[in-house]
């Protein structure tokens, strides 16, 4: 666990977003917004294992400094033990 500016204790977990010609993002973070094939959907620590493509549309990253957005155009997530890998095909952002 680690605190945000607050001192507050914050729950972590590792996400990479990444594109065919880099990688976008690759650190900590509390979650993860998506917007899901069939709706968006958030991620948070311990989430269920899961695998769904993405539709082109806002990614918001909260991590214990504040949030971050990506605007993609489609992709896929997968969640496993706590570790978030984002394929997308591009970012707009």
């Amino acid at each position: 666990m680690t605190q945000d500016f607050l001192g507050s204790k914050l729950s972590i977990m590792h996400l990479e977003i990444v594109t065919p010609d880099r990688k976008v993002f690759d650190g900590e973070i509390i979650s993860v917004q998506v917007p899901g094939s069939a709706g968006s959907f958030e991620v948070f620590k311990n989430h269920a294992p899961i695998v769904s493509s993405l539709e082109t549309g806002k990614v918001r990253v909260t991590t214990a400094k504040g949030v971050e957005y990506f605007q993609i155009d489609s992709g896929v997530i997968e969640v496993l033990n706590n570790k978030v890998a984002l394929l997308a095909e591009t970012i707009l952002k």
